[in-house]
């Protein structure tokens, strides 16, 4: 026996039906506000929130006799550099060594 109709709709959905489309359609809206105020948010603050004072490096920075950097970060006032015998230098913005950081040998 084959299936020779599509079967009919019966009209209205039931009232709780009816209540859960409804709160189905708010949540989706109150998403897509909730979606287009964060990026909106986010791309309007963001770039004031990069914007920094004079980061300027200086020509050189002149590490103590004999030390290697092995990495460099810096701050808004200062630059670090970690050395490879476990050192950290803190410079001043104009190279001038502010701060000395010896780190101790991580315990196994």
């Amino acid at each position: 026996m084959a299936m020779q109709q599509a079967p009919q709709p019966e009209g209205r959905l039931p009232p709780s039906l009816r209540f859960l489309k409804g709160l189905v359609i708010v949540l989706m809206l109150t998403l897509i506000v909730g979606v287009i105020t964060v990026v909106s948010v986010i791309v309007t603050r963001m770039p004031t929130s990069l914007a920094t004072a004079d980061l300027a490096l200086p020509e050189s920075l002149a590490l103590p006799e004999g030390t290697r950097a092995e990495a460099f970060t810096q701050g808004r006032d200062w630059l670090g550099v970690v050395t490879e015998d476990g050192r950290i230098l803190i410079f001043e913005r104009d190279g001038r060594l502010r701060q000395e950081v010896r780190l101790a040998p991580a315990q196994p």
